[in-house]
């Protein structure tokens, strides 16, 4: 399995460097919406996000959707993320709804998906972990669906498996994140 190469906030522009400057791990559940970060979304558009031009305007607003649900504001990224008609908007969609929670729904969006480029790299992740795997993930590839069973069973246990779980959400935000970034831009 190829490595994976470090997340790195500063290779998606300023904007997003701040909006990432701090590492946030992802709760299970909804979380609390970072209101610090409150005014730098609202002032985000596509064209601002991506200024040296748009290649898949989608893929853009996809971004935004991502970069709402990191920082807690589920409402503002199910917004622009059920209106993305395609997999990756589907993607997201089912992220927000786990997050919710509202698991029949995320495993809803989630098989709307089908075979995700971000499936293969994030099985591979989540197999190099150091920390033990939870039990379910052993797979020969990623099932979304299985790890939305794993989230709602760990959500509020404050075991190793919720920890664990959380990661490997980091992990999906930040693969998912840095796809649709590079289907984007121009």
């Amino acid at each position: 399995m190829a490595a994976m190469p470090p997340f790195e906030p500063k290779s998606f522009g300023p904007l997003v460097a701040e909006l990432l400057q701090v590492e946030r791990l992802p709760e299970l559940g909804p979380g609390r919406p970072n209101k610090a970060a409150k005014s730098l979304l609202q002032s985000m558009s596509v064209e601002r996000l991506f200024p040296g031009g748009i290649r898949d305007r989608n893929m853009a607003l996809a971004c935004l959707a991502g970069l709402w649900l990191h920082h807690d504001f589920l409402h503002e990224s199910h917004e622009i993320s059920q209106e993305i008609h395609t997999p990756t908007g589907s993607f997201w969609h089912g992220i927000m709804h786990r997050r919710e929670p509202d698991y029949g729904n995320a495993k809803y969006w989630f098989r709307r998906v089908g075979q995700h480029p971000v499936y293969l790299p994030l099985y591979e992740a989540v197999s190099t972990m150091s920390e033990a795997i939870p039990d379910g993930l052993n797979r020969a590839k990623w099932d979304p669906c299985v790890f939305v069973d794993l989230v709602e069973r760990a959500t509020g246990s404050g075991d190793d498996v919720e920890n664990a779980c959380r990661r490997i959400q980091l992990l999906e935000w930040q693969l998912l994140f840095a796809w649709c970034w590079e289907q984007a831009k121009k």
